[in-house]
């Protein structure tokens, strides 16, 4: 397979949320791959975005990659043990990215051990030491293209409820139609 260069990540959040699901994701961890089909993403996209790290355009230590280039992994902790893992998108300067929410097992794992977005980042062994990792270039991770052609289905993004009305319920949530490796 083509691994996914710097164009594919270098648009829209949107338009890469569509566009990633289907594509593997290969982590070579002591010598093994661990490979992954991407069947449910999320988008945060701009200032602009109330569900967004980088609402308000506000620069912290722990966003600060998100105003970044398009294709560097956004990792961080949640409730002091989850790691949750983003990859930015578009432009440097305009802070989006998009969330794995799920993958389904290929290689080096096997049933719904991945379907959510901190049991993937525990599955694929992925931590803070790859904050800010260009999986472009990467030799540890990275994305393949894949062919095959799916169809989406798209509805509101989960565990944003203290955004308002408005962005709690927008519709960039995207996943694999009929996919069993969904989160729950």
């Amino acid at each position: 397979m083509r691994k996914l260069g710097r164009s594919f990540f270098a648009r829209p959040a949107l338009a890469v949320c569509r566009e990633i699901l289907g594509k593997y994701i290969v982590r070579v961890c002591r010598g093994r791959k661990i490979i992954g089909k991407i069947v449910e993403v999320e988008a945060y996209s701009g200032p602009a975005d109330r569900g967004s790290h980088a609402f308000g355009g506000k620069i912290t230590a722990r966003n600060k990659i998100m105003f970044e280039q398009g294709g560097l992994v956004y990792i961080y902790l949640i409730y002091g043990m989850y790691w949750l893992f983003n990859i930015t998108t578009g432009r440097p300067g305009h802070p989006a990215a998009i969330l794995i929410r799920a993958v389904e097992p290929v290689q080096g794992f096997s049933g719904r051990e991945a379907s959510g977005p901190g049991k993937f980042c525990k599955v694929f062994k992925l931590d803070k030491s790859f904050y800010g990792e260009d999986l472009t270039k990467s030799k540890r991770l990275w994305l393949e293209d894949n062919p095959e052609k799916i169809k989406v289905n798209r509805g509101p993004r989960i565990g944003i409820d203290y955004a308002d009305p408005y962005w709690s319920k927008i519709p960039w949530r995207f996943w694999v139609k009929d996919n069993p490796y969904i989160s729950k």
